[in-house]
Order: structure tokens, then C-alpha cells, then sequence
């Protein structure tokens, strides 16, 4: 086992996927998620040092982009709810399925990425196999989950989460199979992350709605499944042993990659949300919305196409830089933060606080690529220890309970927000 040095890597993978995970909450969905997934993979590329993987930054923001984009069908909107609860049972409920939902967001993100760096010439992923596996692990959890057993997580919405759950199962029995532990270990901790993060944040907008914090507490919450989800994928991608030099991709898996990533996800959150009607219905109360949309719309596409365009330029080099894909991700984040700042009304003179922190993030993250510090020692592993695992989670669990317990303190009655009904 060989000992090195990490942590402001670390750092900037956090933030990068905190920042993206928060302007994701403009959108929704699954393509705003996998257009922060894929920002969150071009930071960890960035950081690598890795020359090998520069030369697959797309599929490695493809595959981030793929796992963390498809969490977004989970519906989670009532579970939040759970959180404000007024009695435990609730209160530790809603917690405990948000830490099962961010868990399920960061198992797919992190297990993928892992897969991606772990496939080489003499041990191909099966990504057709793999993925074939993980649609039918998917459909035998939900309808044995949901349709026999009729565990509902969050009725009467979508129970989607169940698709995930037993697609991330399928994922890592192929990983035991195929004995990719560092994948394991990544899937692992990019759960562990994704969990921690999204329960913990609905905590903290519980103590700001409820102390009257006159910020975006939602965004708070979406801040922190990214930051923490981030924080695991980048821990269990940096402590983990991978080959020494991984095959370059050829032409058309680049090409492939990147025409979905930035051509095709782009495509589909502006057709979702960022479309005339789309935003004179969300600016409805603005006055003189026809002029406002209209600029919008006009403004959002000619940056998406100044954000491909200047994509596209750069991949007609046959070998990447570090520079190439740090230009790369500061145009793909750069321009979700500009259709964030377009969806909100900055045309028609509405600016909110939380998108001007999307852009000191950005400033601190340059600085940071630029600067060196924060280092603690940690040691490259190919183990997986899932009595060490175990463990984690028993802490988690427990910590939820005490987090579960001073949220129903700090608050009285908020109106009807049980699963289960307390007389």
C-alpha cells in the first residue's frame, strides 16, 4: 500500500458538484442532474493528474452524468416533508429515506465513474451486460418492492426510487463478480456521501425555515447532497488503486460522449425549462414578461451555442491537457450558472443571492486548481471492507436519530407532515 498526500483535490471536486447540484435545482429532473453529474466528473478528471484520464473526460462526465442524472426521477418532495415532522417516528423517517435517496444518487454516480476508470484493454467493462443487468435489476426491485410487497416510500407519488435501488444492486453484484473493488469502493463512498448530504441538508433547512433565515434553504440542501456526495466520490477515487494506464477512448466513444454531454443534455433542460413559455410562465408576474422571455430565450440559446462551439473546438486535438479539460469544465459550469441566473428573471432585473454564490464558488474554485495546501495523508486501497462499511452506516443511522430528535425540538406544529399517522 502506498502512502500519498490528498485533500484540496478533494475540496474542488465537492464544491464543483455542490455548486452544479445547486443551479440543478432550477431544473429538476434527470437532465438537470446529469448536467451537474458531468460537471463533477470533469472536476475529478481535472484534479487526477492522471494524462490518461484527460484523454477520457468525456466518458468519464458521461458516465457522472449517467449515474447522478438518473436519480433524478426519484420523487423526494414529500420525504422532505417528513423532515418537519413534529413527532420522531416521522421526523427520523423522513431523514432516514432522504439518506436512502441520496445514497441511491451517489451509488449509481460513483459506481459508474469507478467502472470508467477501472476498464482497460485486458479487462473491458461489459458495458452492454452491465447496463442490460441494471434495467432488469431495476424492474424486478419495483415491482417486487412496490406492486408485492407495497413498500411506498412516498405515496401517492412516483416510487421510481425503487427502479434505482434495484439498478444499483445489479451494479454492484457485476463489480463483486468481476472483482473491481476500487469501483466498489467509490460506489461506496459516493453513496455514503450522496446519504449524509441530503438528509443532513433537510436538517439544516428545517432549522432555517424554522429560525426564519431569510435565505434559500432549499438550495442550502441541494448545496450539501452535492458537497458531501462529491466529497465521497472524489475520497473513494483518490484512496483507491486503479491501472496504470487505462486505453485511450477511440473517436467515436469521445464523440459519442460528447455529443450527449454537451449537445444532448443541454438540449433537453432548455427544452424543459428554458423555452419562451417556459419562462414567461415562470416570470408570469414580472412586468413586460413578453420582452423578458423573449431576450431570455434569445440569450440562453446563442450561450449554448457559444458553450458547444468552444467544446467542439477544443476536440480536434488528438491528445487533452490539463488545460483542455479545465477549459472545458469552467465553460460547461460557467453557462448552467448563466441559465440559472436567465430562468430566475436576470433580464428583467431579478437577481437572487444564491446564484451570486454559484459565482464566488466558481472564483474560489479557479483559485483553488491554482493553489496548493490542505493536504492529509491517505493510503491507496483495492479492499473493501464491509465490516468497516457496516459500521459507517450504524453511525449514520445513529446520528439521524439525534439530528431526527433536535428537529422536532426547535419546532411545534407545521401542519400535516406524517407517513404515518400519530394519535
Amino acid at each position: 500500500m502506498k502512502t500519498k498526500k490528498i485533500g484540496i483535490q478533494v475540496l474542488i471536486v465537492a464544491m464543483s458538484l455542490a455548486t452544479a447540484w445547486a443551479i440543478r435545482g432550477q431544473f429538476g429532473h434527470e437532465q438537470g442532474a446529469a448536467w451537474a453529474g458531468a460537471i463533477g466528473g470533469l472536476a475529478l478528471v481535472i484534479v487526477s493528474g492522471r494524462k490518461d484520464w484527460y484523454n477520457k473526460m468525456m466518458l468519464v462526465a458521461l458516465a457522472s452524468a449517467i449515474g447522478w442524472g438518473a436519480g433524478g426521477m426519484i420523487s423526494y418532495g414529500r420525504v422532505v416533508g417528513y423532515g418537519f415532522a413534529d413527532n420522531f417516528v416521522n421526523a427520523y423517517y423522513g431523514l432516514g429515506m432522504l439518506f436512502v435517496i441520496g445514497g441511491l444518487f451517489g451509488l449509481l454516480g460513483g459506481g459508474l465513474v469507478g467502472l470508467t476508470l477501472d476498464s482497460t484493454k485486458e479487462n473491458r467493462v461489459r458495458w452492454g451486460a452491465l447496463l442490460s443487468q441494471m434495467t432488469v435489476g431495476g424492474i424486478i426491485s419495483y415491482y417486487f418492492l412496490i406492486e408485492q410487497i407495497g413498500f411506498k416510500m412516498t405515496p401517492p407519488r412516483s416510487e421510481a426510487w425503487a427502479l434505482c435501488f434495484g439498478a444499483g444492486l445489479a451494479m454492484l453484484w457485476y463489480m463483486a463478480r468481476e472483482k473491481r473493488n476500487s469501483a466498489i469502493r467509490v460506489a461506496f463512498y459516493a453513496m455514503l456521501g450522496g446519504g449524509i448530504g441530503f438528509s443532513f441538508g433537510n436538517f439544516l433547512q428545517v432549522l432555517g425555515n424554522t429560525w426564519q433565515i431569510p435565505f434559500n434553504m432549499w438550495n442550502v440542501m441541494e448545496y450539501c447532497i452535492g458537497f458531501c456526495g462529491g466529497t465521497g466520490m472524489a475520497y473513494g477515487v483518490f484512496s483507491s488503486k486503479w491501472p496504470k494506464e487505462i486505453p485511450r477512448a477511440t473517436k467515436w466513444e469521445n464523440w459519442s460522449a460528447l455529443f450527449i454531454v454537451v449537445l444532448f443534455i443541454p438540449l433537453i433542460v432548455y427544452r424543459e425549462s428554458l423555452t419562451y413559455a417556459h419562462i414567461a410562465k415562470r416570470l408570469e408576474k414580472l412586468p413586460n414578461i413578453e420582452s423578458i422571455a423573449s431576450t431570455s430565450t434569445i440569450m440562453v440559446l446563442l450561450v449554448l451555442l457559444a458553450m458547444v462551439l468552444s467544446i467542439l473546438f477544443r476536440f480536434k486535438k488528438e491528445e487533452f491537457s490539463q488545460k483542455d479539460v479545465m477549459a472545458t469544465f469552467f465553460i460547461m459550469l460557467i453557462a448552467y450558472t448563466f441559465m440559472s441566473y436567465a430562468v430566475t428573471g436576470i433580464f428583467g432585473g431579478e437577481m437572487h443571492l444564491n446564484h451570486h454564490l454559484y459565482v464566488l464558488n466558481i472564483i474560489l474554485i479557479f483559485a483553488l486548481l491554482h493553489a496548493n495546501g490542505f493536504q492529509f495523508p491517505y493510503v491507496e486501497m483495492d479492499k473493501v471492507t464491509p465490516k468497516r462499511w457496516l459500521a459507517y452506516l450504524f453511525i449514520v443511522l445513529g446520528v439521524l436519530a439525534i439530528l431526527a430528535l433536535i428537529a422536532i425540538s426547535v419546532h411545534g406544529d407545521m401542519g400535516d407532515r406524517d407517513r404515518f399517522p400519530m394519535d
